[in-house]
């Protein structure tokens, strides 16, 4: 005959089986290395830091949230338009060590060519190194393309210090299977815009399409990903026009980059 447990010793017996239970249960999960990810149906925090020279970005920004309203994204914006129309600007929003704190994703479409300071760029490009996704469009290519240092352009993903004319350029899809592209229709030209001449695509760069150049028939990436440190990073050289933020092809593109660099 076997001997009796006591209260004491069962409730211990019971809190040690559920506790074996608990972990078979997530053994294949620790095996695997799954993380806990945020529900698809959760707002994405957008951050969108806009501003500088040659473009309308007042339109730019509403045609952008219109186009994620549209696609049925849930989306959270923050809209930071600092340092007027001008070519060289220091942002103040940037001044805080936690500017990216709480943000999903965050949209770079500025345009400040002559700003160079290492210190400033640095503060940018550190917290996406750490970790913060991001979308660059357009002039974000040549903001602080006169500074020394290379950090703002390996973020980037591409290197970029001029453009040729504007035109209608036809884009070739390199990368159907990627979820940015798959719905991107061929053959597409763009709306009037300027084709970015692209001098160096940085080695953690997958080009998603490229297009030729009128002028000397050279290819170049014009939608990419990239790889900075521990951050996803989407990008197209294509925004100039008006006409292009009206377009419903290259404005889905956006919010699908978007979607994919905050890891939905």
């Amino acid at each position: 005959m076997m001997p009796s447990l006591r209260p004491f010793a069962l409730r211990r017996l019971a809190n040690t089986s559920l506790a074996l239970v608990l972990s078979l249960c997530l053994l294949p999960s620790l095996v695997r290395g799954d993380e806990p990810t945020t529900s698809d149906n959760a707002p994405i925090n957008v951050l969108l830091i806009t501003s500088g020279c040659c473009h309308d970005y007042d339109f730019q920004s509403k045609s952008l949230q219109l186009a994620a309203e549209k696609a049925g994204v849930k989306i959270v914006w923050t809209v930071v338009s600092e340092g007027g129309k001008g070519t060289d600007a220091e942002i103040d929003f940037y001044d805080n060590p936690d500017w990216a704190s709480g943000f999903d994703v965050v949209v770079h479409n500025e345009c400040f060519a002559s700003t160079t300071t290492p210190e400033y760029i640095r503060k940018i490009t550190t917290a996406h190194q750490k970790g913060v996704p991001a979308v660059v469009i357009h002039c974000a290519m040549h903001t602080y393309r006169d500074a020394k240092i290379d950090d703002w352009r390996e973020f980037l993903g591409v290197t970029s210090r001029r453009h040729e004319h504007q035109a209608h350029y036809g884009v070739e899809v390199v990368n159907a299977e990627h979820s940015v592209m798959r719905e991107f229709p061929e053959p597409y030209a763009t709306p009037m815009d300027e084709l970015y001449v692209i001098e160096k695509v940085w080695p953690n760069t997958t080009v998603l399409a490229k297009s030729k150049s009128q002028v000397t028939d050279q290819w170049h990436p014009v939608v990419w990903t990239n790889q900075y440190g521990d951050a996803r990073v989407f990008g197209t050289t294509y925004g100039h026009s008006r006409e292009t933020f009206e377009d419903e092809t290259y404005l889905a593109m956006l919010v699908r980059g978007m979607v994919w660099a905050a890891g939905r």
